[in-house]
């Protein structure tokens, strides 16, 4: 890029550019590069399809390896027709609040059309959110912000600064992405990620600190299956909620990053997010369904590009993909969970709708929200998922009713926040 070997992380900082061409060539630039391993990723899918099924069929499941999945990763409070319902309930009354939020985006943007590269860009033509310019200074607004949640967390915060065990910064040749990962014999958590000095690394950090705060609840329980086998479900929740409830906190008053107008407008644009990753969420999930209940089918890359396609009209309506036809088709290649991971993707939506209403909660009673979900924190996988959830005030749910209450929340918070 312009001279220089950059990372893909790096590159899409240009997403942000008031500069439409530019933000088109960076986005071009990085789907180029998937592109050009397009025929290497299809035929590792399908050696590991093959795979897969032998598993399932060694486990004794036969070719259903989506069954196998389900029990090894401990599905034991929720069904595949659940997830169905799921995404039912997404289409019904996330997609048209997604709509909203891109049409309102495109006509700020004085556009006739939104297509993908416009996505990141600031609809006011404000310079893109950059907080802060290094690691150090990263961590010590993390620091003062959490310590504003709740002191007990920001001091476990500190503990993990003093201990060494945050590697945030972004270098040639480091793994990508951003994890939290517990050292069970110190009781210490160790966040992972690749800060490049965006507002999204901001929530990155409070996300995997929300993590790393589980880990410190939850060391407390006697045997090690039990804190650390937690359904992904809730402890997602765990990692979710504390990006809603240090929302309040990221203005320089509170000693945060911003100011006022700026806080206002990064927590605009975390909200948005939220509506517009719900759908997402179930272009991945009902994908995975689909790959494991037609094998036979699936295991030609061909058809994993028409019913990723499909899916993608189903919930993603909004954007113009026209004449991005196999950048759209192989968007299934750049979903590291869909690889790596399968079926690991459902609880990201269902600890979401869990999180918005812990920050419901802390809206009428802040220091009660956050006393139920440390509590909450500390059963670690003590209990089932449903039991988890009431316990940080919440519901463990799959209907519309209870998503179209999440999204009308998210709604109207943005409407105050940003009311033009």
């Amino acid at each position: 890029w312009e001279g220089q070997q950059l990372t893909g992380s790096q590159v899409l900082l240009n997403l942000d550019s008031p500069d439409r061409a530019r933000r088109e060539e960076a986005w071009r630039a990085h789907q180029n590069r998937f592109l050009a391993d397009r025929a290497a990723i299809n035929a590792e899918w399908g050696e590991y399809m093959g795979k897969r099924r032998q598993v399932a069929a060694n486990a004794g499941y036969g070719d259903d390896y989506r069954a196998y999945r389900w029990q090894e990763l401990l599905r034991f409070d929720y069904t595949p027709d659940d997830c169905a319902s799921f995404h039912a309930a997404i289409e019904a009354v996330v997609v048209p609040a997604a709509q909203r939020v891109y049409d309102r985006r495109r006509q700020r943007l004085g556009l006739s059309a939104l297509r993908p590269w416009d996505l990141n860009v600031d609809t006011t033509g404000q310079p893109a959110l950059r907080p802060f310019e290094d690691a150090a200074h990263l961590i010590a607004g993390g620091s003062r912000i959490l310590h504003a949640v709740d002191p007990e967390l920001g001091r476990y915060f500190d503990l993990m600064r003093d201990d060494g065990l945050l590697d945030l910064d972004n270098r040639p040749n480091k793994a990508p992405g951003g994890y939290c990962d517990m050292f069970v014999v110190p009781e210490r958590p160790y966040i992972f990620m690749n800060a490049v000095g965006t507002h999204d690394d901001v929530q990155t950090l409070l996300h995997e600190a929300g993590h790393g705060f589980h880990g410190f609840e939850a060391a407390r329980l006697p045997y090690i299956q039990q804190q650390l086998m937690v359904g992904a479900e809730f402890a997602e929740v765990a990692s979710m909620s504390m990006e809603l409830l240090a929302a309040p906190y990221l203005d320089t008053a509170h000693g945060g990053f911003y100011t006022p107008e700026q806080a206002a407008r990064a927590r605009v644009e975390h909200l948005e997010s939220i509506l517009l990753f719900w759908p997402y969420m179930a272009v991945v999930d009902a994908f995975q369904h689909w790959v494991y209940t037609h094998p036979a089918d699936a295991t030609e890359s061909a058809n994993c590009d028409a019913q990723w396609t499909a899916l993608w009209g189903r919930f993603m309506p909004g954007v113009d993909w026209s004449g991005l036809e196999q950048e759209r088709a192989t968007g299934w290649h750049r979903k590291l969970h869909i690889h790596m991971l399968p079926f690991y993707y459902v609880e990201y939506g269902l600890a979401q709708l869990g999180a918005v209403q812990v920050w419901r909660n802390a809206l009428s009673d802040q220091a009660g929200a956050v006393a139920a979900y440390r509590r909450a924190l500390a059963l670690g996988a003590t209990v089932p998922l449903p039991e988890l959830f009431r316990a940080a005030n919440a519901r463990f749910a799959f209907d519309a009713a209870t998503l179209g209450e999440a999204v009308a929340l998210i709604e109207s918070t943005v409407a105050q926040l940003d009311p033009a």
